[in-house]
Order: C-alpha cells, then structure tokens, then sequence
C-alpha cells in the first residue's frame, strides 16, 4: 500500500510537471502570427493593422512581406494579400498608421532603412510610392520622405492636430512639420528634450483634452521601455516631465519581457485608448503583439500599464459566432519543444511547446508545429459525435509566405472525404472553408508552406 502511494505522488507530480512545461508563455496576442511594431487604427468602424511582418528568421537583414490585418471587432483579424505590391520584396518595417488627406491615404513605412511616404485611394492599397518611380534602393533616394534633411531616420508617426497642420515624429526624438501635400518636410527640425537620454525609435504622439503626448522608447530587446512627455501648448511643446514617466516595463512575475514599439488608439467616440506593444517574444525578429487598456490620472499624466497577455476582447458589438467545442486534436508528428537561449545577464526563461491541442485552443500566442521532416504534414480534431458543420477557420504559421491545403471530413475516422482547401498557395489568413455537411473528424493536409497552425475555428 505504500508503494502503490509513494507510485500515486510520482504520477500526480509528473503529471503536474508535464502540464506546467505545456503552458503556453505567449498568451492571447492580438494577431495569430509574428508581428512588431504595429499600428493600430480605427477607421469607419473597421480596425487596421500595418505593421512589420516578422519570423523570417534573418533578424534585422530581411522581413516578411507588407500586409494590413483588417477586423470588425478586435477578435477576428484577417488579410488578403500585400497592401504595397512593390515593396514585397524589401525590407519593410514599423509602418505609421494611414492618414487621411488630400482625398487619399498616406502612410510612411521604412524601407530598406529609409522612411517613405506612399499614397493609396484606400487603406488596404494597393499603395504606391508618393513621388518618384515606385523603386526602392539600398541607398538614400529623393523618393524617401525627409531627402537630404536626416537620410538616417526610422520609424515615421504621423499626427494631425486640429487645425490641420501634420507633423512627423521619427527615431531619436525628431519632429518636423510636414506641408499640405503630406510629402514635403519643413526644413526645421526640433529635437524632443527627455529626462531619457537612451537611444530612442518608435514615437508615438497623440492628444487628448487639450494634451499632448509624446511616447518613446528606451533600451531594447529584454529591457525595452517606454517613457513620455506631456505638453499643454503645442506637438513642439514645451513639454512637461511627469515624475512617473515609464508607461511600460519589463514584469518579470507576469513572464512578459520587452514592451516596446507599437502604437496608441482611442476607440472612436469614446474615451477609450489602448496601448498597443510589442513583445520580446522569441528574441531577434520574432515577435507578437498586444493590446491593453491606457489610463489616465485626473491631471492628465498616464498612468504604468498593467501589462498583460491576455488581450482586451470584443471593442465593437456583434453577435459572437459559437465555436463547436473540440475533443481530441491528433497529428502526424509534433515539432521538438524549443528553448529559447536568454540573453547574458537575463532572467528570461522560456520554452515553447507545438503541441496539436494548441491549434484549438484559442489561444493566438500557441501553435502546432509538425517536424521538420515529416511529409504527410497533417493534423485531425476529433469533435466525439457526429455533429452539422458549417464552415472551416485556419490561420496558417506564417500565412503571408503563401499556404496549399486539401481540407477533409469524415463520420467514422477511416473514410474521408475531400470538402474544401487549395491547390495553389495563398496569401491570406485565415483560410476559410464553407462546408456544410455532417461529421466527426475534419483533417488538413498541408501540401505548401510551413507545416503549423495557430489557431483553427470550426462553427
């Protein structure tokens, strides 16, 4: 009887052990895919995303390609396609968000490490450079937006006050007007004075009752920061310095390392704002974002972001579709855990897991990742009962690459029959399958790009 108890505790231990290894540190970032330095917008009651497409796995030499994530309500986020055709194959990072002039749309990404303003009839482009040939080269052109007068600078966030007149803020606390065409930089150039002297990119500037708010970053990687100033005057100040002026920080009890380069949005016709930020992640350029709620003290200073994963829900109404709840996920293998090396003088500790449950879990920080030599490449849900199935929801890992699938079902595990998928990769997320039919088992078989999911919704 001892043995078998002394037995029990081991079991109910391991037990414990495995289930803690197969949390998942990432949480419920807003996007199912690796995303940094987003912008995030609310236009005619559609929310955008542009933002610097990572997981390319060549840090900082490369990115993915440039894509808008479109959504209605802040839960379901979904792309078609590039955004700026021509720019697919550049280094595109840290668009702005898209402003409104002229009858057109403007936004000013950097490419190839120059910031260029482009022009489009609408926010989901296609865009297109706003002056010059459309080409991007690696050295300093009169395409770009500031020309002779800073060709360093990164990172554009454009804002425009109330009576008319634009600003850019860029890296390293740089601000100019900009003139009525959108494209043309005055020629002086104020730099913002900081209590944080640290090298500084991603600005975000916005105002709120009469304040202006200018946010930027300090550090990186692991000790990431963002601090502010305030100014009651004008987007050039004088500015004040509040007392607590760090807004974001690394929290080492949360498990949530970085928050850096991101944005700031106010729900329209609310007085609601959300803090938009990047998250170390899996370090280099391998990254996720998240959303939280931005508060204010009553004399206008912001108060410390209570950094979470968890996400912010639902920001605009509609009725939520009921997902079929999944019994059992099951594939044809299982990539190895991955432990993510800290960097020196670290307390950062993170192992990620790919198991198939994670595909279904609701979860966009978790994936399912088969081996890297497994040719079948597929993954099965089990609902337990045979049950009317109207459609299929996939989000790919790495969607923007391009995907091929063959979607199946089946009553009794053994005979499947082929109700949806593409034969030609494509680039979009998620991939959607109307199927109407009843069954038990529904089954990918995933014939192009990386074998993972990270999320996969059945209504």
């Amino acid at each position: 009887m001892k043995k078998f108890f002394i037995y029990l505790v081991i079991e109910v231990l391991l037990t414990i052990q495995i289930k803690a290894q197969l949390k998942n540190p990432f949480g419920n970032p807003l996007i199912p895919d690796m995303i940094a330095d987003a912008s995030v917008q609310e236009i005619d009651g559609m929310f955008y995303c542009y933002a610097t497409t990572d997981g390319y796995g060549q840090g900082l030499e490369t990115s993915g390609p440039p894509v808008v994530w479109k959504s209605r309500d802040f839960i379901h986020w979904s792309f078609e396609g590039t955004y700026f055709p021509s720019a697919v194959k550049e280094k595109y990072w840290a668009p702005s968000k898209a402003v409104f002039a002229n009858g057109k749309y403007y936004i000013y990404p950097t490419i190839n490490g120059y910031m260029y303003p482009a022009v489009a009839d609408s926010p989901v482009g296609p865009f297109s450079l706003a002056r010059g040939k459309n080409e991007f080269n690696e050295s300093f052109t009169s395409s770009t937006l500031l020309q002779t007068i800073d060709p360093s600078g990164i990172d554009a966030e454009i804002f425009v006050d109330d009576d008319g007149q634009a600003y850019v803020f860029w890296g390293r606390r740089h601000v100019a007007k900009l003139g009525k065409d959108m494209i043309t930089v005055d020629t002086t150039i104020h730099v913002i004075s900081t209590p944080h002297k640290e090298y500084s990119e991603g600005p975000i500037f916005f105002k709120r009752k009469c304040i202006y708010y200018y946010l930027y970053t300090i550090g990186g990687d692991e000790k990431y920061q963002y601090a502010y100033v305030m100014s009651k005057v004008s987007p050039l100040g004088p500015f004040e310095y509040p007392a607590q002026d760090i807004i974001s920080t690394t929290n080492y009890e949360e498990g949530i390392f970085g928050p850096g380069h991101g944005s700031v949005f106010n729900l329209q016709g609310t007085d609601d704002y959300y803090f938009v930020f990047l998250e170390f992640g899996r370090r280099s350029t391998n990254r996720q974002t998240y959303v939280n709620r931005l508060e204010f003290n009553e004399d206008g200073t912001i108060r410390p972001v209570d950094l979470t994963m968890k996400g912010v829900g639902a920001l605009r109404g509609g009725k939520q579709e009921k997902k079929i709840q999944i019994v059992k996920v099951y594939a044809s293998s299982v990539s190895e855990p991955l432990a993510i090396e800290p960097m020196k003088d670290s307390l950062f500790q993170r192992t990620e897991h790919f198991v198939p449950s994670f595909a279904t879990d609701g979860a966009n920080g978790s994936r399912w990742m088969a081996n890297e030599g497994d040719s079948a490449k597929w993954i099965v849900v089990d609902l337990a009962s045979v049950q009317q199935i109207r459609r299929s929801e996939v989000y790919f890992v790495r969607p923007t690459a391009g995907h091929a699938y063959l979607l199946e079902v089946s009553t009794d595990g053994k005979v499947w029959e082929k109700c949806g998928g593409s034969e030609e990769a494509r680039m979009q997320s998620p991939h959607t399958d109307l199927i109407d039919k009843r069954c038990r088992y529904l089954r990918i078989k995933i014939l192009k790009g990386i074998a993972g999911i990270w999320e996969w919704n059945i209504y």
